[in-house]
């Protein structure tokens, strides 16, 4: 068995992003694996490797971005991050963004 419940539905590099996005900060690792489940399994070249890159980076820069206490001055991190928090750029929260699992319907933004 190559991976956790529902991961086959991912291809490697996805299943590997995942992976990445468990931080060992609670809030990081949901707001990060919901967008992964969610939107990567459609996600372009391009917008794979801004998530690369922004998974590089270390949790107090990551977590100051998604949680709107500073923004990325590269704009396509900065949309990643919007869409990441389920906004629009210069959302400055998890408001919009957050999964509404009872109710069976989780928002996530769209990158473009």
């Amino acid at each position: 068995m190559c991976c956790a419940p529902g991961e086959e539905s991912l291809d490697e590099e996805a299943r590997r992003l995942l992976w990445r996005c468990r931080r060992g900060m609670k809030e990081l690792d949901v707001l990060l694996e919901r967008y992964v489940w969610l939107r990567l399994s459609g996600a372009s070249s391009e917008e794979r490797q801004v998530l690369t890159r922004l998974l590089e980076l270390p949790d107090p820069l990551l977590s100051d971005y998604l949680f709107g206490h500073a923004a990325a001055e590269d704009p396509h991190m900065a949309r990643l991050v919007a869409a990441i928090q389920g906004g629009t750029p210069g959302h400055a929260g998890m408001g919009a963004g957050r999964a509404d699992v009872g109710a069976g319907r989780a928002d996530v933004g769209e990158y473009r």
